[in-house]
């Protein structure tokens, strides 16, 4: 039966920047279309942002409506979109909106990552959906399968690349042997990396949607406090150059699990091989990995970043949210019903790659594979072939590059080792540490 409620549902736009701008597009040009898919008309009444002047280059957005007000289109709408980013502001808005009875969707993976319980919990409690697909993974619908589609699963383990920049940035010092600060700058001359790229580079915006994507999939509450974190910004040509010659990549992962241990979410480089199929997930692609007790593995693929990728998947969540104020209820709630106790970083095992770089003179790999012995660390394979792009201005005679895989040990241990070994008075500069992932 068709619904006779022509009242248009009400839609707030909180940000009218590169996201921001792009959905309030697709709003307002798709807005018949739309009304088919809900049922229901759909009518976006409000933009809030700091200066009205931001939305002059979008002819889209109908001036009148803009306001520098916006806690009075968050407690005015019936869809409240949140795209100002932050935490302490949005925080403050999406509550409002919240309480108001509106609805909200949201993009911004901070305050997710921070207060996400504290939103969901108040949602519920109000009767009101609150949905951020664009949250991780840009355009990829992969949160709602999360969310919704395993429910009648165990997911025990997710991996993958959900930073745009740095896979750009990696992709193009492994394709073209560039440095990292010169891929950066290209990146922001592009308009891939902000102007301050430092949560990209140094992964938290991946620590972000790394504890989304654990609170998720596990039903339990992980906040960004919970991650652990390395970006990339140790990443030198000498790493690429090694992992071509053995055949793998460097990539940026976010990596969560529930084991035994407990939960542990984190984020890194590893190494990994060139027939993994992460490895071909180029340029600003992102790709995420679960793995279900049922389901077994799954992966999802898609540009992860972008305006117009990035508001496809506002606009999904807007569409979804506006059916269910059509037929009178809400979606399914995000029941964080476990408290699952957080794995200690020495639970995690891996094999790492560590590279040295040694004066040459014998002896020293001998020294070397002492102090590993003495923590109990086993060697897996040794290459010493690979020449350095560095010198050691104290140091007259080669200086060798060596470079050690490890069989499975803990983090811990291993950075004990790496850091005696760097004791040594023959070795040199700052080594690298990189997981190799199987």
């Amino acid at each position: 039966m068709a619904n006779e409620n022509e009242t248009p549902i009400r839609v707030g736009l909180l940000g009218a920047g590169t996201v921001g701008s792009q959905t309030a597009r697709l709003i307002v040009e798709q807005k018949d279309e739309l009304t088919a898919r809900i049922g229901r008309p759909i009518e976006l009444t409000g933009v809030a942002c700091l200066d009205p002047a931001e939305t002059d280059p979008f002819p889209w957005i109908d001036k009148s409506i803009v306001t520098t007000d916006t806690m009075s289109v968050a407690t005015n709408s019936d869809i409240v979109i949140e795209l100002i980013g932050g935490t302490g502001v949005a925080r403050k808005f999406v509550l409002a909106a919240i309480e108001s009875g509106a609805s909200v969707v949201t993009a911004n993976k901070a305050l997710l990552a921070k207060y996400g319980p504290e939103l969901y919990a108040a949602a519920e409690a109000k009767g009101v959906d609150i949905y951020f697909e664009a949250a991780v993974g840009g355009a990829i619908p992969f949160l709602r399968p999360l969310r919704e589609s395993l429910v009648g699963d165990k997911v025990t383990s997710m991996l993958g690349i959900v930073n745009g920049t740095t896979n750009y940035i990696l992709d193009e010092m492994t394709t073209k042997g560039l440095d990292f600060d010169d891929v950066l700058k290209d990146a922001q001359a592009k308009g891939y990396a902000e102007a301050d790229p430092t949560g990209d580079i140094e992964g938290y915006d991946a620590a972000n949607k790394a504890a989304i994507m654990a609170t998720l999939g596990f039903h339990t509450s992980v906040t960004i406090d919970d991650v652990s974190v390395e970006g990339i910004t140790k990443i030198t040509a000498d790493d690429i150059a090694a992992a071509t010659a053995e055949h793998k990549v460097i990539k940026l992962l976010a990596v969560v699990e529930n084991s035994d241990e407990g939960v542990s979410a984190r984020v890194y480089p590893a190494l990994i091989p060139e027939s993994h199929p992460l490895a071909s997930v180029h340029g600003s692609f992102n790709a995420v990995f679960v793995k279900a007790e049922a389901a077994d593995d799954l992966m999802f693929y898609g540009r992860g970043a972008g305006g117009a990728p990035t508001a496809s998947a506002v606009v999904g969540d807007v569409v979804t949210v506006a059916r269910h104020i059509a037929a009178g209820c809400t979606g399914p709630s995000i029941p964080l019903y476990k408290d699952l106790k957080k794995a200690p970083i020495e639970a995690s095992k891996a094999a790492f790659a560590v590279r040295f770089l040694i004066h040459d003179k014998p002896g020293v790999l001998a020294a070397i594979a002492a102090e590993f012995a003495k923590r109990g660390v086993s060697i897996n394979g040794v290459n010493q072939d690979l020449k350095p792009s560095v010198t050691d201005p104290g140091y007259d005679g080669e200086i060798q590059q060596l470079r050690l895989v490890t069989h499975l040990t803990d983090e811990v241990t291993l950075r004990e080792t790496v850091e005696a070994v760097q004791g040594l008075d023959f070795v040199a500069g700052e080594p690298s540490i990189l997981r190799v992932l199987d």
